[in-house]
């Protein structure tokens, strides 16, 4: 560990704490009958509704080929409609998984919250959400260096 950067140690915690969130939220989230992809996928729908399958995949955290497969199990399971519009295939969100999400909501996002907020106080939250807005908006324009 002592030939890590600073910059690489920070990256390592950052994923820790991501899969380790992600997997407590998979767990929280079970009493709603999802996964935490499952929630993304619903919340990115709600907010944006009706949208396609591609804009879809740019909002939310699962791969392009997840999504399909996802979008497929949500629709079996009533969550979501699919309306074709001439070339158009639009996805919106049922009545079912607006209630659900009614319930899932609040309580999905006090639970991840508490992570920041049993542990830093106002300030501290904000400099962190400033720093991290920050490299990830650098992080949208870095290139890959070439091989």
């Amino acid at each position: 560990m002592r030939n890590n950067t600073l910059g690489s140690l920070i990256w390592l915690r950052l994923i820790r704490f991501t899969n380790q969130s992600n997997q407590m939220s998979n767990e929280f989230l079970k009493r709603f009958d999802l996964t935490t992809a499952q929630f993304d996928v619903l919340v990115q729908i709600r907010v944006y509704q009706p949208l396609t399958q591609m804009e879809l995949a740019d909002k939310a955290t699962v791969t392009q080929g997840g999504i399909s497969r996802m979008l497929v199990r949500l629709e079996k399971e009533g969550y979501i409609v699919r309306k074709q519009d001439w070339k158009t295939k639009t996805i919106s969100l049922t009545a079912k998984a607006e209630s659900i999400l009614e319930q899932a909501m609040p309580e999905q996002l006090a639970f991840q919250s508490s992570f920041f907020d049993e542990v830093l106080n106002k300030e501290e939250q904000e400099t962190l959400y400033s720093l991290m807005k920050r490299v990830h908006k650098h992080s949208q324009t870095k290139e890959i260096p070439p091989q």
